[in-house]
């Protein structure tokens, strides 16, 4: 018979694994008496495990969620990998100190030779370009967020930037940060595609909190945003988290929508392509020839597609949400172009040849519809 410590282990690992273990089962597995399942389920008690008993032949034991958080029981792989997680929650701005303190824990009570391959483990958090100015999360917001979207509960919440001012879904910042990665020029042309409020809204909203039915908590580059249904906008709207300040009391419950696309990752994907949701292309995407080799294009090419012609030519095939940003992404590469299709993105390739010329000139190049600045 085992030791009475290795056996309420034993025990205590086939308890964690959430299913009714009648105790002649038990004893069979563990190679004791039901008399001395009982005792030991007693000992598991007086440590903090919340066991619970029901009577009856089809009565059991079943470990059971507590109001304290006792002693649990894991294997080697289970343990290297809660600490390798919690090293790399740690680099996070919003639970990374939370993360840290836990690892500490986790570490002291590990065996030596855990705590060594633990130690040679060394993760470097990349932050994505433009991420270091958000604020961070705090996570009492998150989990009231959390518990609003489970209990689905209307929620009402005051909405700014990161200075306190007004911005609308998704963030005005959000697009003009995502404008200048793909070069798009007009900002409220992009802004409207994804279904954001323009500035001049978004101002109009001071003071004035955002009424939603929270939908989905996600993170998506280094930040945490809400996906909620906007009830005074009648749409779809992506929050983000550290803009958020929830007010009470909450709404009343509400019956959850179905998101367009596939799922909650497609939705977010393609809000920032500038789709609707529904779908994750994007909403432009055209067919250049380069004078680059293939190998030169290629890690430059996010999820474009290169073909290669010949040594020093290769065909590229790239997405963006407008025309010129399409156009001003190719022209990154440095190299002669020919335009395969579409139109449009001949036309795109024209407005940006005049536009340069006119800097070029020293002229200023109005677009049409647009205001020169003062």
């Amino acid at each position: 018979m085992q030791k009475t410590s290795a056996r309420l282990l034993a025990l205590l690992s086939l308890l964690q694994t959430h299913r009714d273990w009648s105790g002649d089962d038990l004893a069979g597995r563990l190679g004791i008496t039901p008399r001395t399942v009982r005792r030991d389920i007693d000992r598991l008690r007086e440590l903090g495990y919340p066991v619970r008993a029901t009577k009856g032949p089809s009565g059991g034991y079943r470990l059971s969620a507590g109001a304290h958080l006792p002693p649990l029981l894991f294997d080697d792989g289970q343990a290297v990998a809660l600490a390798l997680a919690l090293r790399s929650a740690a680099t996070d701005e919003t639970i990374g100190e939370d993360a840290a303190r836990a690892l500490v824990a986790v570490r002291q009570v590990m065996p030596s030779r855990l705590r060594r391959r633990i130690d040679t483990l060394r993760v470097t958090a990349v932050r994505p370009p433009g991420a270091g100015s958000a604020s961070p999360v705090g996570t009492q917001i998150l989990a009231e967020l959390g518990r609003v979207i489970h209990a689905r509960e209307e929620l009402r919440f005051d909405y700014g930037d990161d200075d306190g001012g007004a911005a609308g879904a998704v963030g005005v910042t959000d697009v003009s940060r995502a404008a200048g990665a793909v070069g798009v020029t007009d900002v409220s042309r992009a802004a409207g595609a994804v279904g954001v409020a323009g500035v001049s809204r978004a101002a109009g909203a001071v003071g004035r909190p955002r009424r939603v039915q929270p939908h989905h908590l996600v993170t998506w580059r280094g930040r945490w945003y809400l996906v909620a249904w906007d009830l005074d906008r009648d749409d779809w709207r992506t929050f983000r988290a550290d803009r958020i300040r929830p007010r009470t009391p909450t709404g009343p419950r509400f019956t959850p929508r179905e998101l367009p696309g596939e799922d909650v990752a497609a939705f977010v994907a393609g809000r920032f392509r500038g789709t609707d949701g529904s779908t994750t292309d994007w909403p432009c995407r055209g067919e250049v020839v380069l004078g680059l080799p293939a190998e030169a294009v290629a890690p430059f090419a996010r999820d474009g597609i290169v073909e290669e012609l010949g040594p020093d030519r290769c065909r590229l095939t790239l997405g963006s949400w407008s025309w010129t940003g399409l156009a001003t992404t190719i022209g990154h590469f440095d190299a002669d172009i020919q335009v395969i299709g579409p139109p449009e993105l001949t036309g795109a390739f024209a407005e940006l040849a005049a536009r340069y010329a006119a800097a070029a000139a020293g002229r200023i190049q109005v677009s049409p519809g647009s205001t020169p600045a003062p």
